[in-house]
């Protein structure tokens, strides 16, 4: 395994010039950081790759390990980004110590700051009826020199083939590198499972409630809360009938996983 230097921090790789990655209760987290991912994905567009990018929180991560099929999208990812600071503080236990939070609303207003400068152009897929055109908006407003190839917000039901067909053909004639998929854990990785080879963007990215943050639909805890690992609480204090299974019995499973199968490196 050998590093490299991205900015203030060093990352692990490997010596194929992968990610390194962390074994979490059977789920490879990618060792890296804010900078190191935002450089990924410029190697990533330029070089014409076509990635998968799944973002975990523990919720994420408990969902997939116990889906065989999600398990290997996860662990098979162009990169599994640890959103979450149980991820960050399990990989640094497994002695990645400069392994850091890589949030998804706060990948997706760093990336649009980047693409306005560098010229990527993005695509938003997902969100409520209007959201994705509210993000649109919000975003442009922000950097007005930022690319925004297109939006679509699918109906909840399930799409028939010749609906989804016209999906596929709408995305890859607006031509983005990144497609910002959000659909919610786990819909929105298994949506780009299907897709990966249908599309030809370089990027695909599932973010979850990233769209609903930046419209001002849901509130972010405080940044104190965000870094200390408590942003969960904020959450549940907000949406106590919705989220109270994920926190209440999600956080003692994980902690009890933990401690029956220690984080590792993934040899």
């Amino acid at each position: 395994m050998t590093a490299e230097l991205t900015g203030p921090r060093t990352v692990a790789r490997t010596s194929a010039g992968r990610h390194a990655r962390v074994d979490v209760l059977g789920i490879h987290v990618s060792v890296t950081d804010m900078d190191d991912t935002v450089e990924t994905f410029d190697r990533w567009i330029a070089g014409g790759d076509r990635q998968l990018v799944c973002v975990s929180d523990m919720n994420a991560l408990l969902q997939a390990r116990a889906d065989e099929r999600l398990t290997e999208l996860y662990n098979t990812s162009g990169m599994t980004l640890p959103d979450g600071m149980p991820l960050v503080w399990a990989g640094r236990k497994a002695g990645f110590d400069r392994m850091a939070r890589v949030c998804g609303p706060d990948l997706l207003e760093r990336v649009m700051a980047e693409a306005a400068e560098r010229g990527w152009s993005q695509y938003f897929y997902g969100g409520a009826d209007g959201v994705a055109e509210q993000l649109r908006e919000t975003f442009v407003a922000r950097h007005p020199e930022l690319e925004v190839a297109g939006v679509h917000c699918p109906p909840y039901r399930e799409l028939s083939a010749q609906e989804d067909a016209e999906i596929v053909d709408r995305i890859n004639e607006a031509k983005p590198d990144i497609v910002w998929v959000g659909l919610g854990a786990p819909k929105q990785e298994r949506w780009m499972a299907e897709h990966r080879e249908r599309l030809d963007a370089a990027i695909l990215i599932g973010v979850g409630a990233a769209f609903d943050f930046h419209t001002g639909r849901v509130d972010r805890a405080p940044l104190w809360m965000q870094r200390s690992g408590l942003e969960w609480s904020y959450r549940l204090a907000k949406e106590p009938r919705r989220l109270w299974r994920r926190y209440v019995l999600g956080i003692p499973r994980f902690g009890a996983g933990i401690l029956r199968r220690p984080p590792r490196p993934v040899s």
